[in-house]
């Protein structure tokens, strides 16, 4: 029996023209499928919230469109995010060869990429009740913000938290009908969280940020930054004590945050002597927080 996936991929190579290929090509270039890691720190405060809110049984239905939703407006994010840099990515090592300011994306192209990805996710969220209707038109205003926000302040990350952890509420609404004050102290957990890793983020292109005109938290904290960054996850580890204690979780909850520490203790390792390949190493690093503080979510939820 032939392999389903291998039938797909051939059937894409012999039916579909190859000028449709290339432009499916560079739209999920420019939609970073091929590095998927933002979804994965955009998806892990959503899972958290789902199992809080739901006491460890999700809804199915809810699950499906928030996980969709998640990885449609990462996508739309990241397209937005290009289109904004466009003109200053040229300038970036790390960024040069994107699909826009290499010229193989038109700004129309991505424009309507990024309309089309937003209605997308708007049309899932029209399954859900009024509330989270309501919350996802500041979650697409968020996300068409945050790109900007480069320009006008040190404090774009603080955005980027922001807009990642506004589905942390939304999850709340959807599978509640409201938003108790654990989903907004949640919400501020991932804010600094978004903040500690996007400034390690930053820190890998602090010196070309720096002659373009580009501000960051990196450009922000300056000589501090280790020690910001240190200060922000200690916050951060405390929130998630505070929920484990409203939330009423047991001890296999904080298992997981212990493992979660111990990730954080291993990126500051990484970031002290402040190497592009070592800031990155750490960034990519928060992936197994994520999943950490989740597990111990799971395992405390389903067990008691």
């Amino acid at each position: 029996m032939q392999n389903p996936l291998e039938f797909i991929r051939r059937y894409y190579r012999e039916n579909v023209p190859d000028r449709t290929q290339d432009r499916l090509l560079q739209y999920a270039l420019l939609m970073r499928l091929n590095r998927p890691i933002g979804i994965y720190l955009l998806l892990w405060p959503t899972l958290w919230a789902l199992l809080i809110a739901s006491n460890g049984s999700p809804s199915v239905g809810v699950s499906i469109v928030f996980v969709l939703g998640v990885i449609l407006m990462r996508s739309a994010g990241c397209v937005i995010n290009d289109f904004a840099d466009r003109k200053i990515d040229k300038h970036i090592e790390r960024t040069k060869d994107r699909p826009i300011t290499a010229g193989r994306v038109s700004e129309r192209e991505a424009l309507v990429l990024f309309i089309g990805l937003c209605l997308t996710a708007f049309v899932l969220v029209l399954f859900m009740n009024l509330l989270t209707i309501r919350l996802s038109i500041v979650a697409v205003a968020l996300a068409a913000i945050y790109p900007f926000m480069k320009r006008y302040t040190y404090l774009p990350q603080v955005f980027l938290g922001l807009a990642f952890g506004w589905a942390v509420p939304m999850t709340f609404a959807a599978q509640t009908g409201e938003l108790p004050p654990l989903a907004w102290l949640m919400l501020t957990g991932t804010v600094l969280w978004a903040t500690a890793y996007d400034t390690m983020y930053a820190m890998v292109d602090r010196e070309d940020d720096l002659k373009v005109g580009v501000k960051s938290t990196a450009i922000l904290f300056g000589e501090a930054d280790r020690v910001i960054i240190g200060a922000i996850q200690l916050l951060l580890m405390l929130v998630l004590l505070l929920v484990g204690r409203q939330a009423e979780l047991g001890g296999i909850y904080y298992i997981g945050l212990g493992f979660a520490a111990a990730t954080l203790i291993y990126q500051q390792k990484l970031i002290w002597y402040r190497q592009p390949a070592e800031c990155l190493k750490a960034f990519l690093n928060n992936n197994w927080f994520g999943l950490a503080v989740f597990l111990g979510l799971l395992g405390d939820l389903v067990l008691k």
